[in-house]
């Protein structure tokens, strides 16, 4: 074979392959997908993730330590305002109480019998006083002795001190009768504490303890949560968030599969500075039960409804040298067109465009570049 020959064969490859490659390789590449803008009305939501949480959350702790009695509260469980949740081992604090009211009687059982005792000395001075009398007029005529006369001063004066001493022993008896019945009263209240109520109606969210555990002063025993303060705390994109309003209907899908709807409760007013999102809460219309905290949610809010608007697929929007926008088709030739977004509705964003030729990026193709040769279909 002459070296001619051999030449031209290799050429004949060389330009196979180079028609295979430009065919097979290139035009692919260069091809992308042409769009333009389509006329439609549009409902303009904007999407978040978050989890379900609860605006209050309130923590049933005991006041007093102790081995905990009749605690069988389980997760989950509704329990209703003033229900007893457990009892704390209140050690002798129902034998104190019992005692001081012993005394008590006691000492009313004393103030009767110094009641009588004081009638009776009550007689024995009015009768010492008599006899006093009757001995002073034998004195003045000087029939007895001034000695016998002092004798029977003393026998009514110590009569009188008698009566006197008695009345302030049963004053002071009386005195402690009150002191007692504030101790019972305060031994009581905290007897009372000792019972754990619940302060609210609503579901065992979280259970610290068990049955006959031993806990510390002001332990928690468990966390309620109320169905009203059931919400959905979900961060969205600050960009599509600007729009958002308190009581802004809102679609919900958790994560179990349930769909339902709400509305936005509260608006968070501090962004945050790293993710530049917005802190969004929304609470269910109807809040589903049993509702699991943290369970994750995706909530779709309905901010406004655009007629007779212009709509692009969101994939057609990119950002070009820090500036967002779309590749517009041009003589065969892809050109960066900066655009502002007047709204987001799902998969789709609405624009001011209305007859241009529209390239859709695709992540396969070669990347889009200014003046960049475009094949389509």
């Amino acid at each position: 074979m002459t070296k001619i020959v051999k030449y031209g064969i290799g050429v004949a490859v060389v330009g196979l392959l180079g028609i295979g490659f430009y065919q097979k390789v290139f035009i692919p590449k260069h091809t992308f997908n042409i769009i333009t803008p389509q006329k439609s009305d549009v409902v303009v939501k904007v999407n978040g993730v978050g989890n379900v949480g609860s605006e209050n959350s309130y923590k049933v702790s005991a006041i007093y330590g102790g081995k905990v009695n009749d605690f069988n509260i389980s997760i989950g469980q509704f329990i209703k305002k003033g229900e007893i949740v457990a009892n704390i081992d209140s050690v002798d604090l129902k034998d104190k109480i019992a005692e001081i009211k012993a005394n008590i009687e006691v000492i009313k059982a004393n103030i009767s019998s110094l009641k009588v005792d004081k009638q009776s000395a009550y007689k024995d001075y009015l009768y010492q006083e008599e006899v006093l009398k009757k001995n002073k007029k034998l004195y003045e005529k000087r029939a007895i002795s001034e000695l016998e006369y002092k004798k029977y001063l003393t026998n009514r004066d110590i009569a009188k001190l008698k009566v006197k001493s008695i009345a302030d022993k049963i004053v002071s008896l009386q005195h402690q009768i009150p002191q007692l019945e504030a101790s019972i009263k305060g031994l009581e209240e905290r007897l009372k504490r000792y019972t754990i109520i619940s302060p609210i109606s609503g579901y065992v969210t979280k259970k610290y303890i068990s049955n006959h555990d031993t806990i510390g002063n002001y332990q928690p025993i468990i966390e309620i949560v109320n169905s009203k303060d059931v919400w959905i705390e979900t961060f969205i994109d600050t960009r599509i968030s600007g729009d958002v309003k308190v009581g802004d209907t809102s679609s919900i899908k958790l994560r179990s599969g349930l769909k339902t709807n709400g509305y936005v409760y509260k608006i968070n007013p501090i962004n945050n500075a790293v993710t530049n999102e917005r802190e969004i809460f929304v609470k269910f219309n109807k809040v589903p039960i049993p509702f699991y905290i943290n369970e994750q949610a995706i909530v779709d809010i309905k901010i406004k409804k655009l007629d007779n608007v212009y709509t692009i697929p969101a994939s057609a929007v990119v950002f070009y040298k820090q500036k967002e926008g779309v590749w517009i088709l041009n003589n065969n030739k892809a050109h960066f067109q900066p655009i502002k977004i007047i709204a987001y509705a799902g998969n789709k964003v609405v624009v001011n465009l209305e007859n241009a030729q529209i390239i859709i990026p695709n992540p396969k193709n070669k990347t889009l570049t200014e003046g960049m040769k475009i094949y389509h279909d």
